[in-house]
């Protein structure tokens, strides 16, 4: 079993009439050269669909120099309709990110809930502060 001390919000970087399922990101991912797929553990559709991505006891590729330690969350979305970075996570998707971070936290209790940007300052990806709002969990 891994040692899981960080768990990573990500955005998926499409705009509101762009869609990305755990299936699509798969293929974009190995379309990069991901050779085992999705780098991602979990992808939090629009209407609050949790979607499995890699299984957890996988290490995941979606922050570079932290994919050994952590699980890797991707909401869809994350750009404006003019492709600028935005916090467009619908209250379905808030609901459903909260859920799963409870989980994930019984889990992995010691885990810190980041956003990409908190381990690589370059990104605005998640588009909000996830380690202040997921702080008291």
């Amino acid at each position: 079993m891994r040692t899981i001390t960080l768990i990573v919000i990500h955005c998926s970087a499409v705009k509101p009439d762009q869609t990305s399922s755990a299936a699509q990101i798969d293929t974009w991912h190995r379309q990069r050269g991901f050779h085992l797929g999705i780098g991602y553990h979990y992808v939090v559709r629009r209407d609050g669909q949790i979607e499995p991505g890699r299984p957890e006891y996988m290490v995941g590729a979606h922050c570079l120099n932290h994919n050994r330690h952590s699980l890797g969350v991707c909401y869809e979305g994350g750009l404006d309709s003019r492709g600028a970075p935005a916090d467009t996570r619908t209250p379905e998707q808030k609901a459903a990110l909260l859920w799963l971070l409870r989980q994930l936290h019984k889990s992995y209790p010691k885990a810190m809930i980041v956003g990409h940007h908190d381990l690589n300052p370059q990104k605005a990806c998640p588009c909000f502060d996830a380690a202040r709002e997921y702080a008291s969990l």
